[in-house]
């Protein structure tokens, strides 16, 4: 019996939909879940998808690219590629893994909530498409790590680390479930295929594809090449979204893009930024993480918001601002602190590597020049314990990024500091002003706490660094360490040979007061670093003791020694030393300002 012609059934069949007699509509498509709004019901009959698929096409595409992408695997399982690749490259592979693996998983999810409850049949069709598409991507993403483990445990995290509390894993999943699984399935489209997967994830695997195969890891970029065209299918799920949401409630869909935006412009910027900029090897550099942004991110999204009639978010100065600093300020937070990922962070400033920063930022040496030159010291110097952290930096209590890494020192328009609020007699700090006006307008659904407010309620135990790192789940054979054993900072002329192997972490621990005195963790901000800090004072000390405390965890580490004193500000006035911290008004949770005195 022949088969009747595609273009005679398709149609209706993928628009296929009926009156429901027998239960009330709204039952079956909840306004929680499915968010209508504004939107008439019969205005979701002009959903239509540009790419169009049926599912025995699917099929037969989907087993092409898991034979070809299966059968590079498996020949190069027999070479010994692996061991070639740089060891800066790997970092970018394992961060790779571990923050996206699970996370099309959970995209399968979120597809799977589309093809339920999306408002028109044509966009279930497709969202069914989409889920299937987001579980070859979890199964193919854990199965390539899967084979290196005996090679390299730090791979064990492409399916453990959203099993953790690793400070990043919180990061990236308070943006995602944010993203595809607290919203209605409406937010959801215009969330995740439109913002981020379109103006985000296909275009960076394209280029992250390209810098695979250029350092050689051809595994790699099979894999992600095969992933990305699943993703500039599905993607298309949002575009017939957001044209009817413009049409009918354009303020929400300018909304949903603009803070959709913004949080994912935060989390690439550690997540990418550093793998372009300062792991990807110097010779196999096509672009810098700011011209593939200018050029490949920020020019397509304001176009795309042009076609849809929208305005170019509000903050848009500053995060064009943030291209030239962000990715470096929290590439620097991550090499610092690297006890605390799962990957081998590449230093990445060696001479060379400076003057190519310098020629891509020119403000780079003036900015985090002098913090990396006192680090370089230390290494050289053989003074490792100053490398490495005594206390965490602070944390915003919307992105989860440290605080400060949407600025940078020596910046008077975008400086090192924290936008702090308070609501319901409560002390949040933020990293940036989008983040807090974001956080203030979704207030009711982030119930996330941070690792600092997890750490001062008593959650990690114990309060040590130590215990922090456990708590996080780093045991000590997978937690990071400089790439290259620190040969980049090393000077020819030096007969000093810095450790290479972990040289161990402080095991400071946040105690209990003596002798009655309260604790009083405050935000701490040094003259001239680049995040700001949790140091816990005593009540009890003096304002000068508290003001050596906040220097003891910088000066040395991060900003040079000075012959001189120091003065701490508290909301813009000078505190004087001789007074205790609870005579100076300081309280729990504010912002300290520790800087030189003139």
């Amino acid at each position: 019996m022949a088969r009747m012609a595609r273009e005679k059934w398709y149609d209706i069949a993928r628009d296929l939909d009926w009156e429901l007699t027998y239960v009330d509509y709204e039952a079956v498509f909840p306004e929680w879940m499915c968010g209508q709004g504004k939107v008439p019901r019969e205005a979701w009959a002009k959903w239509d998808e540009p790419y169009k698929v049926t599912y025995p096409e699917y099929v037969a595409t989907q087993r092409e690219k898991e034979t070809g992408a299966y059968s590079v695997k498996a020949v190069l399982q027999k070479s010994r590629v692996f061991d070639q690749l740089d060891e800066g490259w790997k970092s970018v592979a394992k961060q790779h893994f571990g923050a996206v693996a699970l996370v099309e998983d959970l995209a399968a999810y979120a597809e799977l909530r589309m093809a339920r409850f999306g408002l028109s049949p044509a966009w279930r069709n497709m969202a069914t498409f989409g889920a299937l598409d987001e579980t070859r991507h979890t199964q193919i993403s854990l199965y390539f790590p899967h084979e290196l483990l005996g090679k390299d445990p730090q791979y064990d995290w492409a399916h453990k680390a959203y099993q953790t509390n690793e400070w990043a894993i919180i990061a990236a999943r308070a943006t995602f479930d944010g993203m595809m699984m607290n919203p209605n399935v409406v937010d959801v489209a215009v969330q995740l295929p439109f913002t981020f997967e379109t103006g985000f994830t296909n275009v960076q695997f394209v280029a992250l594809s390209a810098d695979a195969l250029e350092s050689g890891d051809i595994n790699f970029a099979n894999m992600i090449s095969s992933i990305q065209t699943d993703e500039a299918r599905h993607s298309q799920q949002g575009g017939p979204t957001l044209e009817i949401l413009v049409e009918h409630d354009p303020r929400r869909a300018q909304w949903i893009i603009d803070k959709t935006f913004w949080v994912s412009a935060r989390l690439f910027s550690v997540l990418t930024g550093p793998a372009m900029d300062y792991y990807t090897p110097l010779q196999t550099r096509k672009q810098s993480y700011k011209e593939f942004m200018q050029e490949w991110i920020a020019g397509q999204f304001l176009d795309q918001l042009r076609d849809y009639g929208l305005k170019k978010p509000w903050y848009w100065d500053e995060f064009m601002a943030g291209l030239d600093t962000w990715h470096h300020s929290l590439h620097l937070g991550v090499w610092y602190w690297r006890p605390t990922v799962w990957w081998k962070p590449q230093g990445g400033v060696s001479p060379e590597e400076r003057d190519w920063l310098h020629d891509k930022y020119p403000q780079w040496e003036q900015q985090f020049g002098p913090i990396w030159n006192v680090i370089t010291g230390n290494i050289n110097d053989n003074r490792m314990e100053l490398t490495l952290p005594e206390t965490l930096p602070w944390l915003c209590n919307l992105c989860h990024l440290p605080i400060g890494t949407a600025g940078s020192p020596h910046n008077e328009k975008y400086p090192v500091r924290s936008y702090p609020l308070t609501y319901n007699g409560y002390a949040y700090h933020f990293c940036s002003r989008p983040c807090r006006q974001i956080w203030w307008e979704d207030r009711d659904t982030l119930r996330d706490p941070t690792v600092i407010e997890r750490l001062l309620g008593g959650e990690i135990q114990p309060p040590t660094f130590e215990g922090i790192l456990a708590w996080m789940g780093l045991t000590p054979d997978v937690r990071g360490d400089d790439a290259y054993g620190y040969r980049w900072a090393r000077k020819p002329q030096s007969e000093n040979r810095p450790e290479t192997q972990d040289p161990g972490v402080q095991a400071k621990e946040f105690s209990p007061p003596p002798n009655g005195a309260q604790a009083v963790p405050v935000n701490a901000m040094f003259d001239n670093d680049f995040v700001t800090q949790l140091v816990v004072v005593l009540d009890t000390d003096t304002v000068a003791d508290a003001a050596r405390k906040v220097a003891a965890q910088v000066v040395g580490r991060r900003v040079p020694q000075r012959d001189a004193g120091l003065v701490v500000r508290l909301d813009g006035r000078v505190v004087p030393g001789d007074v205790t911290v609870a005579e100076s008004g300081v309280s729990a949770l504010d912002i300290v300002h520790v800087g030189w005195a003139q």
